[in-house]
C-alpha cells in the first residue's frame, strides 16, 4: 500500500497533544508528590474541614453628587478564632481582659449579672436566655447560674473576680456560637497602642488576632440623623425570632441598619460574605487554609439629598426658632416636583448620632421638645390656611365657584345660628386672587360651605393628605377627619381653614408638588440610585412611581397659582419674599393650638413658570405664617445657589467629601 503523507499529518498532531499532556500530568504529579510532599500528605491524612466567614465591607449611602454620608473606616478588632486557640483559653480571656482594663477599653460581655459582689442578677435585662443557656430552672437564681458556670467553664482554679471576669466572656461566646465557622470578636474599635501590644504579645495569646476591620462613619453625625439612621449589633430577640438574622447568614456579632436608611436598604447594604477554608487533620491540627471564597462589598446608596442643602435648612431652622420669642422647635422640608425626592428634611431640636447611645435617656425622657422625632416626615400639624389652595380647587372644580366671581367679607361669617365664626379682618368684596393674598377666612367659609365636607375631604387625599407619602423610612399618616356626608355646619368651616386635620410637613410639601406639577400626586422618595460599591454599574435607578392623578383643569390651576404669585408679591408672604429676584408661589398660615402661640406654616413651589421645588416649612408656636419667610428664602438661596449636578470637573464614580 502506498504511502499517504495526507492521512500521517492528523496522527502526528495527536501524538503531539499526547505527548503535552502525558509531561503536565507528569509534571503536577512531580509538585504533589515531591515538591509538597508534607503539604499534601497531611491534608491527605485530614479528616474534616471547616469553613469560617470573611466579613465584607458595608455598603456606603452619598448624597445625591456623591458626597459621603455614611462611609466605612478602618478599625482594630480582637477576635478569638477557635481553629488557633491552643492554651487553656481562660488564662487567654483574663490576660487580655487585665490588659484591656489597663489601658481604660471596653469588651464584650453580655452576661446579666452584677459585675461586683454580691453578684445578682442585673435589674432590668432577661435572664431567660441564660437560665436556658445554662439548662437551668427557671427560678433559678444569680448564685445557681454562677455556681453552674464555675462548672462549666472549668474556673475552680480563679479567684471570684477573676471568674465573674472570665465566664462573663465565656458566656458571651457560648451565646454567639463561637466556633471555627464562627470567630469571636472580643473587642471593637481599640487604640492603635493596644493593637501593637496585642500583637506583639501574640505567642502569649493562642488564638487571639486583631483584624483591620471596616467601621461606620458619618461624615457629619448631626446631619439627616432621622433620615440616615444607625447601626448597631444585633438584639438577641432578632437572632433567631424577630428579623431571623442567623436564618439569613449573619454572625451573632454582626451589625445591621436599626433605624432609617442604614434600617430599610439593609440587603443592599449588606455585602457577600466571603469564606475561609481550615483543613485540620485527625488530631485537630490545622495543616492548611485558603480563601475559598472571596468577600463582595455591599451596594452604594446614593439618596436624593443635597447634602450642603440639607446643613444649610438645619442651621437656619435652628437659628430661625431660636430668634424667635414663642417658637419651640419646627421643621423644614424641600422636595423635587418633577418626582418627589427629598432634597432636603430639617428637624429642630436634633441629636447627634455620635452620642446618641450614651445621652440615649436623656433625649428620651428629660429632654425638651422630643429631639428624637422626626418631625418631618412624622410631626402632625394643623396645618392653617395653607390649605385653601386645595379648597378653592375642589370649589373651582366641582362649579362651586366660578373665576372671576366675588365674595363679600364683612368679617363675621352668619350662614349658620350656632356657628358664628370671624375672619382676621373685613376684605369687603373680593376674588379669588385676592383672597389667597390677604388669606380671608370668610372666603373660604363660604367656599368650604358651597362644597361640603365629603367633598373636601376626597380632595385632601388626592393630593396625599391623610395618607402615608410611601417614603423609605418611618412617616406618619396624620389625622384626616372622615365625614359621612356632605352636611353643613361648623366641622365643614374648620376645616375649610386647615383646623380639626392634621398632617406631616412632608405631606404639606407633596401637596404643593402635586399641585404646581398639574396634578400628578408621587410616591415621595429618599433614593436615587443603587450602584456597586466603587459606583461602577447601577444596579437600581429609582424611578417616579404615580400614586394617582387628580383631575384639575389648567384654568384651575392658573387662577390658583395666580393668587399663590399675589401672597409672595403683595400678600402675607410679601415681608420675606416680596424683592425675591425669582417668581415664587406661596401660601401662609396660622394654625390655632390646644395651648400656647399659634403654629407657623408656609408654602411655596418655585420657580412660579416652571416650578422645579416645593418647600413646607413648620413652627411649632412661630405664632404667625409669615415668621417662617426669612427661613424659607434661605432655603430658597441655597437650593438656587447650589450647582444642583455633580461639577463638571468631578470624574465618574468619584465619591466627594
Amino acid at each position: 500500500m502506498p504511502f499517504n503523507k495526507k492521512r500521517q499529518v492528523p496522527l502526528i498532531v495527536l501524538s503531539v497533544i499526547l505527548i503535552i499532556l502525558i509531561i503536565i500530568y507528569s509534571a503536577r504529579i512531580y509538585y504533589i508528590q515531591v515538591k509538597n510532599a508534607d503539604k499534601y500528605s497531611s491534608i491527605s491524612g485530614s479528616t474534616t474541614s471547616l469553613t469560617a466567614v470573611l466579613k465584607a465591607p458595608r455598603g456606603e449611602i452619598i448624597d445625591c453628587n456623591g458626597r459621603k454620608i455614611a462611609v466605612n473606616r478602618d478599625g482594630y478588632n480582637i477576635v478569638f478564632n477557635k481553629a488557633y486557640v491552643k492554651e487553656d483559653l481562660n488564662d487567654v480571656i483574663l490576660t487580655l481582659i487585665n490588659l484591656l482594663n489597663q489601658n481604660n477599653v471596653s469588651y464584650t460581655d453580655k452576661l446579666p449579672i452584677t459585675t461586683a459582689e454580691p453578684f445578682s442578677f442585673v435589674e432590668g435585662e432577661s435572664t431567660d436566655k441564660l437560665i436556658k443557656t445554662l439548662g437551668l430552672a427557671h427560678y433559678a437564681t444569680a448564685k445557681n447560674c454562677l455556681s453552674r458556670m464555675i462548672n462549666k467553664y472549668e474556673l475552680e482554679k480563679y479567684s471570684t473576680q477573676d471568674q465573674r471576669k472570665i465566664m462573663g466572656v465565656r458566656y458571651s461566646m457560648e451565646i454567639a456560637d463561637f466556633s471555627i465557622s464562627y470567630p469571636y470578636t472580643f473587642a471593637e474599635d481599640i487604640p492603635t497602642e493596644l493593637m501593637r501590644k496585642i500583637s506583639e504579645s501574640g505567642f502569649m495569646l493562642s488564638g487571639v488576632s486583631v483584624e483591620v476591620v471596616p467601621f461606620r462613619e458619618y461624615s457629619d453625625t448631626s446631619l439627616a440623623v432621622n433620615l440616615i439612621g444607625t447601626v448597631g449589633p444585633i438584639f438577641e430577640d432578632d437572632w433567631e425570632d424577630g428579623e431571623k438574622y442567623k436564618e439569613r447568614g449573619y454572625s451573632f456579632d454582626d451589625k445591621v441598619g436599626k433605624s432609617g436608611i442604614e434600617y430599610y436598604a439593609e440587603d443592599s447594604l449588606r455585602g457577600d460574605d466571603g469564606e475561609i477554608t481550615y483543613y485540620i487533620d485527625s488530631k485537630g491540627n490545622i495543616v492548611d487554609s485558603e480563601i475559598t471564597k472571596k468577600p463582595v462589598a455591599g451596594k452604594t446608596v446614593m439618596l436624593s439629598l443635597d447634602k450642603n442643602i440639607q446643613r444649610t435648612a438645619q442651621d437656619a431652622l435652628e437659628s430661625t426658632v431660636k430668634s424667635l420669642p414663642t417658637a419651640t422647635a419646627g421643621t423644614a422640608v424641600m422636595i423635587n416636583i418633577a418626582d418627589a425626592k427629598v432634597i432636603c428634611a430639617a428637624n429642630y431640636p436634633t441629636y447627634d448620632s455620635a452620642t446618641l447611645a450614651e445621652n440615649y435617656e436623656y433625649l428620651t425622657s428629660k429632654a425638651a421638645n422630643s429631639p428624637l422625632t422626626n418631625r418631618a416626615f412624622c410631626g402632625v400639624y394643623p396645618i392653617g390656611s395653607t390649605i385653601k389652595p386645595i379648597v378653592a380647587t375642589a370649589a373651582l372644580e366641582n362649579n362651586k365657584y366660578q373665576i372671576g366671581e366675588s365674595i363679600r367679607c364683612v368679617h363675621t361669617y352668619r350662614y349658620f345660628d350656632d356657628y358664628q365664626p370671624s375672619c382676621m379682618h373685613t376684605h369687603g368684596t373680593i376674588g379669588l386672587t385676592t383672597a389667597l393674598s390677604k388669606s380671608c377666612n370668610y372666603f373660604f367659609f363660604e367656599l368650604g360651605r358651597r362644597v361640603g365636607a365629603l367633598t373636601l375631604t376626597s380632595y385632601f387625599k388626592q393630593f396625599g393628605l391623610g395618607v402615608k407619602t410611601g417614603v423609605e423610612v418611618d412617616d406618619n399618616a396624620g389625622i384626616l377627619v372622615e365625614p359621612k356626608s356632605n352636611g353643613f355646619g361648623g366641622d365643614t368651616l374648620q376645616i375649610s381653614i386647615g383646623q380639626l386635620n392634621a398632617f406631616t410637613p412632608l405631606q404639606l410639601a407633596n401637596y404643593v408638588a402635586t399641585f404646581a406639577n398639574g396634578g400628578t400626586h408621587y410616591k415621595v422618595s429618599l433614593i436615587k440610585k443603587i450602584t456597586s460599591y466603587d459606583m461602577s454599574e447601577t444596579y437600581d435607578e429609582a424611578k417616579p412611581e404615580v400614586l394617582n392623578k387628580v383631575s384639575v383643569k389648567a384654568s384651575t390651576i392658573k387662577a390658583i397659582k395666580e393668587g399663590m404669585l399675589s401672597v409672595t408679591v403683595d400678600g402675607t408672604g410679601r415681608a420675606a419674599l416680596g424683592d425675591y429676584p425669582i417668581k415664587i408661589g406661596g401660601k401662609t398660615g396660622t394654625a390655632q393650638t390646644n395651648s400656647g402661640p399659634d403654629h407657623s406654616t408656609f408654602i411655596v413651589f418655585a420657580p412660579f413658570d416652571d416650578p422645579e421645588i416645593a418647600i413646607s416649612v413648620v413652627l411649632e408656636h412661630g405664632n404667625s405664617g409669615y415668621s417662617s419667610g426669612t427661613l424659607v428664602r434661605t432655603l430658597l438661596d441655597a437650593y438656587f445657589n447650589s450647582t444642583q449636578v455633580a461639577d463638571s470637573s468631578t470624574m465618574p464614580y468619584t465619591v466627594l467629601d
